[in-house]
């Protein structure tokens, strides 16, 4: 089986060969993997490839020591949650670390500020800087008249929205925060409410909005979210569990041309 000298990544080692125990990961392998893992650069991308295939077989391996593993690619999942269910301890958090936690991070547990909105979608994309150049005209031509008329939104959705919204007359409803594209999303937080002055950009072109209504996020009382704070403090404690498990198989098993870091877990868990 062919090992991989994986590139120099930058502020990381260099990484040739991997071997988990008798193992070697090659560098198909890590090549089909790869697509798994979106990162910043495509150094990154492999390096979080390779550290899931070094988790997986570490995991493979102890399921296989203690008569867990079953053949077969599809089976291997099996084998490693029924590997995690015997091996892996996880303390069940207290209610008094609950209502700590909750206490700590309350606006985690909020309900969020909604906003009711209308746009139009002047459709162009990014790399089309006469499209977006006649758009942004186009929009402030559209923003002034609307300024006068602003009962003609709806008429200009339908005739110059790009949005299947248009078939509503631009209204998107009740937006939560996450609900649209993330560069809309950052700036619809921020407007006041009515018709924005100016074209605001995204990937897909400009957006006249109206924002029409806004409901202020509130904090909601520990006993209406105790479950999702306790699931929260689960899910904390099996991430630091995972990960002390995980460097322990690596020294019991061994592992070449590779060191898992402190999030190492990450990679089982996406």
């Amino acid at each position: 089986m062919q090992k991989i000298a994986i590139e120099q990544i930058p502020g990381r080692a260099s990484l040739a060969p991997v071997r988990v125990g008798e193992i070697s990961i090659d560098e198909a392998a890590i090549a089909r993997e790869t697509q798994y893992h979106p990162a910043e650069s495509a150094g990154d991308a492999r390096y979080k490839a390779a550290r899931a295939l070094v988790v997986r077989e570490l995991l493979r391996q102890r399921a296989g020591q203690l008569g867990l593993a079953v053949e077969g690619e599809s089976n291997i999942e099996a084998s490693i949650a029924a590997l995690l269910e015997r091996e892996l301890e996880v303390p069940e958090p207290s209610e008094a670390d609950c209502r700590r936690f909750h206490a700590a991070h309350a606006e985690r547990f909020s309900e969020p500020t909604r906003l009711r909105v209308r746009h139009i979608l002047l459709a162009a994309a990014p790399d089309d800087a006469e499209a977006r150049d006649t758009g942004y005209r186009l929009g402030e031509t559209l923003i002034t008249q609307l300024s006068e008329c602003p009962e003609r939104f709806t008429e200009f959705a339908q005739r110059h929205s790009a949005c299947p919204s248009k078939d509503q007359g631009g209204e998107l409803g009740w937006l939560a925060p996450g609900q649209t594209v993330p560069e809309l999303d950052r700036a619809l937080q921020h407007l006041a409410t009515g018709l924005h002055a100016r074209p605001l950009a995204s990937r897909y072109g400009w957006h006249l909005v109206s924002l029409d209504a806004r409901e202020e996020g509130r904090a909601l009382p520990y006993d209406a979210v105790a479950e999702r704070v306790r699931h929260s403090l689960r899910e904390q404690a099996t991430r630091r569990a995972l990960r002390h498990y995980l460097l322990a198989l690596e020294d019991d098993i061994g592992l070449q041309g590779f060191r898992l870091d402190e999030q190492a877990d990450g990679s089982l868990m996406q």
